[in-house]
């Protein structure tokens, strides 16, 4: 059953300042809401609780790309249409450009924001396995001031986040040193777009020598929250690519991911998808003529 909009009031105060501060009187009380693509999912489905709503829609302070000469700062507020077709997004992070041509259609594109799909906080976001592989930064805000946390510690549980009440996503930090590295990122689901992942992967590489310098995976929609594979990473690094390497690597991703079965697909299906997907990874890892995807 549809929402009824008589139980929802909604505020825009215009900018980020004044934001925060609501927020800090009202800690709990508010919900930010941006794009609105997810917010609006749980409105028309009757599941969104009566409560009253922050308009952070299109702020300037969350709402840019600064690009510094050490990493970048992403506004949480940019789009994933701001994400394809940002110039230094788009050519030293692929990975993240490519997943936000994944989402949805043109029009959520155009609404949904990057701040958006990581507060949502679901597993098969499908711009969060991009932002493991990059080691991202998120810097949070409140009447206290900014923390920076690392986005791979952000995500405690399903829906459950290191965000206090009153803070909110300001900007998520990509360091500028992922050049030299070969990218790879695959999205399985029941169609090339407009679908939820059943498994969603972005993988980083690196070789010197024959040798692997440093290989960064993370997958999606393989346990209650988006992961990266560290323990994968370790069976890799510094080790040649041969075959067993191969072979153990796979089987060590499956152990490292808790898939479930669910109406989009099963733990089982799940389990060879990552191994495969880990597979295809160090096979383009290993090829000659190797680049980024």
């Amino acid at each position: 059953m549809r929402s009824d909009p008589a139980d929802y009031e909604i505020v825009a105060p215009g900018n980020l300042q004044d934001v925060v501060m609501l927020m800090g009187d009202n800690p709990g009380a508010l919900l930010p809401i941006a794009g609105g693509t997810d917010v609006m999912v749980q409105y028309a489905a009757g599941t969104l609780r009566a409560r009253k709503l922050v308009n952070i829609w299109n702020l300037p302070d969350l709402r840019r790309v600064e690009v510094l000469a050490a990493e970048i700062q992403i506004g949480a507020g940019s789009t994933y249409t701001d994400l394809r077709e940002h110039a230094v997004v788009k050519s030293e992070f692929p990975l993240l450009s490519r997943a936000a041509s994944w989402i949805g259609g043109i029009s959520n594109q155009n609404r949904g924001t990057l701040g958006g799909n990581i507060a949502n906080a679901s597993p098969a976001g499908d711009s969060l396995p991009a932002l493991l592989a990059y080691g991202a930064e998120l810097i949070l805000v409140s009447v206290r001031g900014e923390r920076r946390v690392a986005y791979r510690d952000f995500h405690k549980d399903y829906k459950k986040m290191d965000l206090a009440a009153d803070e909110l996503i300001r900007a998520i930090c990509l360091a500028r040193e992922f050049k030299p590295y070969i990218s790879y990122t695959r999205k399985v689901g029941t169609r090339n777009a407009q679908a939820i992942s059943k498994v969603c992967m972005a993988a980083l590489g690196r070789m010197e020598h024959g040798v692997i310098a440093d290989a960064r995976i993370a997958v999606g929609s393989v346990a209650p929250v988006p992961l990266r594979l560290m323990e994968t990473e370790r069976v890799l690094n510094g080790k040649r690519l041969e075959s067993s390497i191969a072979l153990l690597a796979r089987k060590t991703a499956a152990e490292e991911i808790r898939p479930i079965d669910d109406i989009r697909s099963t733990a089982r299906y799940r389990s060879a998808v990552v191994g495969n997907l880990v597979a295809e990874f160090l096979e383009r890892l290993g090829a000659p003529a190797a680049g980024h995807e």
